[in-house]
């Protein structure tokens, strides 16, 4: 048990981690970072890309900047997002291949959840 305990991260860092599952467990703000596996985009294109409105994904996106899930850059008045490092993509590509490695070992879960 002393090795587990040593190895545990500290209070602050595992709160950080429940934030950012936190961040991942809003559907909207998961369609809008599924979407940004493909590259970067600008606000409008997510919205549309979401069927989210403009102002509904210009505040899920700054939400997941603040948490440095997501990175910008501002070309004019555009603001273009992408994923803000490979660690994110990581996650999500995880994260879909659980999903999928789920539904083929648990079928009885069709359309479920």
């Amino acid at each position: 048990m002393a090795d587990v305990r040593e190895r545990m991260p500290a209070p602050g860092d595992l709160s950080d981690v429940a934030d950012v599952f936190g961040l991942l467990s809003d559907t909207n703000r998961l369609r809008l970072l599924v979407a940004l596996l493909e590259g970067e985009m600008c606000v409008c294109d997510l919205a549309a890309v979401t069927g989210q409105s403009e102002s509904a994904a210009s505040h899920a996106l700054r939400l997941l900047r603040a948490h440095r899930v997501v990175a910008s850059r501002r070309a004019g008045r555009m603001v273009y997002y992408r994923l803000a490092d490979p660690h994110v993509r990581m996650l999500l590509d995880v994260a879909l291949a659980h999903i999928e490695h789920t539904e083929l070992m648990h079928p009885e879960r069709d359309g479920e959840g």
